[in-house]
């Protein structure tokens, strides 16, 4: 795996790939269009912000390189990759248990904020990736 060398991009199954958590200063690419939404990224090395239609999508501290994002019945998957541990937030419906997956494992199980956040931290690191999948309990 990589960076996203163009900050934002859709990948041939149609999934989107994101970020690059090895810039020094803060990039952005806005008005992306996919599946007739807008999307806009910011990424650098402290953290890496995804929304569509300008409404919170993903957002990661340090910054993240997320490939093959795709909403499931119910949820989220991807695969994160970084250079440290890293807390991850992503948008979610508002009060609602979800199971959290992390390589296949169940990681934890936690009901989402009144205002619709899910927040998880996810063990990174040089050359180290983690499949992630969200969905409902």
């Amino acid at each position: 795996m990589a960076v996203i060398n163009e900050l934002l991009r859709t990948e041939e199954d149609g999934t989107l790939s994101f970020g690059d958590y090895t810039l020094g200063a803060k990039s952005k690419l806005a008005d992306y269009p996919h599946d007739g939404d807008e999307y806009k990224v910011k990424t650098f090395k402290e953290i890496t912000r995804l929304e569509r239609n300008d409404l919170f999508v993903y957002e990661s501290v340090p910054g993240t390189a997320v490939h093959g994002l795709c909403y499931t019945d119910g949820g989220m998957k991807f695969t994160a990759e970084g250079f440290e541990d890293t807390q991850i937030t992503i948008e979610a419906e508002p009060e609602t248990v979800y199971e959290i997956l992390i390589d296949g494992e169940a990681h934890d199980s936690q009901k989402s904020t009144l205002g619709g956040k899910l927040s998880f931290s996810v063990e990174l690191g040089e050359g180290k990736s983690a499949e992630i999948e969200i969905r409902k309990a």
